[in-house]
């Protein structure tokens, strides 16, 4: 069993998103008129920023809540994408006015089983302990 990394190693990317997408987001705010690319630009960024603000919580969350087997790195970073994609997703719904409870919590919750039905998926994969050796045909006595 690998030991638990540290938020150490997740620092240089929460960094990265939170200050790429907070600073992205706040100059296509001040800086672009509304049309189509910087519209595009404002969910990249927007995606960026949640994600990265998401990032420390997911990590906090699996550490206070461990499953088994603990979560991997790869997973907690899945699990503040899929924030970030939900913020994204509602903000491009409200574009049309389309946001309404139902919505919020019918999305959060596809989301939330989706995450599920992925970790077990991975749980249900067989990975074997030990390295499995090619074997030889031993010689036959009989020769």
């Amino acid at each position: 069993m690998q030991p638990k990394p540290t938020f150490r190693a997740y620092l240089p990317s929460t960094l990265f998103l939170i200050i790429g997408g907070w600073g992205g987001l706040i100059s296509i705010i001040i800086f672009a008129t509304p049309t189509v690319w910087p519209r595009w630009v404002f969910f990249l960024c927007w995606v960026m920023a949640l994600t990265g603000t998401a990032l420390p919580i997911t990590y906090y969350f699996n550490d206070r809540f461990p499953s088994d087997p603990p979560a991997a790195p790869p997973i907690v970073i899945r699990q503040a994408i899929w924030a970030g994609i939900f913020g994204a997703t509602l903000a491009w719904l409200q574009l049309g006015r389309l946001v309404t409870l139902y919505a919020i919590f019918g999305l959060a919750g596809g989301l939330i089983a989706l995450e599920y039905f992925t970790r077990v998926r991975e749980l249900a994969q067989w990975h074997p302990t030990t390295p499995i050796e090619d074997e030889q045909p031993k010689e036959s006595p009989l020769r």
